[in-house]
């Protein structure tokens, strides 16, 4: 990570957690469930949502601050995608992260709730955007695109794959189905959240939300290729979690030398699309470059 982008993901990571912590406290809710969410939201994390979002801001030359309730809510509805991920009835994990997971804290029901809790909090945050951020039209193209994001078509839609998938040897196009909904569609989310915000134009839509679709399968084929060589003080769960769950991933499918291939080329794609636009994306493209190398 270079001096700019260390500055940069540092001021915005405080800024947001910040926002976040201040966000939950401010409810008007039972401790425990508060708790609980923040429990989760404050686990750590690259927070590489919420750094796209403001990148892509930062690529138009608009203010972070514009984009700073839509950033919360991602990082909302990513944590919660997590904290039901980890339950006993769908990946059964121990541990997220290094910490014990929600329900291992604070039992099922109660984890179950945080989940529901962050993702209904989520589209009342961006309803809450100061109008000198988001106008009205601004922000319900970003609950819209974010409910298709999370929702069937999207993340939701991916995880139901990805369960109907384990203990079978899935082909490569039904392995990117998987990982482009449930992955790559929040992800891809964040930079088109940035555009919006930024009232970019179709054509610029366009282009970055190809390279966001590319970015999405790198990030995700990185993952696959960490669950059997990375460390697992750094990934934060056990090495090979995938295999022993029987789940197809892309090393599986292409072997890792392909896997690493795949990796370039997506990388590869990603880049390009983003030399295309003529914006100022060197946030963005060292965000890529850091997705393709990253350890975590």
């Amino acid at each position: 990570m270079t001096v700019k982008l260390n500055a940069f993901a540092k001021e915005h990571k405080e800024m947001l957690e910040n926002f976040l912590r201040s966000s939950i406290e401010r409810l008007e809710a039972p401790s425990i469930i508060k708790e609980s969410m923040l429990y989760s939201l404050e686990a750590g994390g690259k927070r590489i949502r919420p750094l796209l979002l403001f990148a892509t801001l930062h690529a138009f030359g608009k203010d972070s601050k514009k984009g700073l309730h839509t950033a919360a809510a991602i990082e909302m509805i990513h944590t919660y995608s997590l904290i039901h991920d980890d339950l006993p009835s769908m990946d059964n994990d121990d541990f997220r992260r290094g910490k014990p997971t929600n329900h291992k804290v604070f039992g099922e029901a109660f984890a179950v709730l945080a989940g529901d809790a962050l993702l209904t909090y989520s589209f009342q945050l961006i309803c809450e955007t100061p109008e000198e951020y988001a106008a009205a039209d601004i922000k319900l193209k970003l609950i819209r695109e974010l409910s298709k994001a999370a929702g069937a078509e999207g993340m939701v839609g991916g995880q139901v794959a990805d369960i109907e998938g384990e203990g079978k040897q899935l082909h490569l196009t039904q392995l990117e189905y998987i990982h482009h909904h449930k992955t790559g569609k929040l992800l891809a989310y964040s930079v088109l959240a940035g555009a919006i915000l930024a009232r970019a134009n179709v054509e610029q839509i366009k282009v970055l939300s190809q390279f966001a679709f590319h970015l999405g399968l790198a990030f995700q084929i990185r993952d696959d290729i960490l669950d059997l060589e990375g460390q697992e003080e750094l990934i934060g769960k056990p090495v090979g979690s995938d295999t022993n769950n029987h789940k197809s991933t892309y090393p599986s499918i292409l072997s890792m030398e392909g896997a690493k291939e795949a990796l370039t080329e997506h990388i590869g794609k990603a880049m390009a699309y983003l030399k295309s636009l003529g914006l100022s994306t060197s946030l963005l493209e060292e965000i890529t470059e850091l997705v393709a190398k990253r350890d975590h």
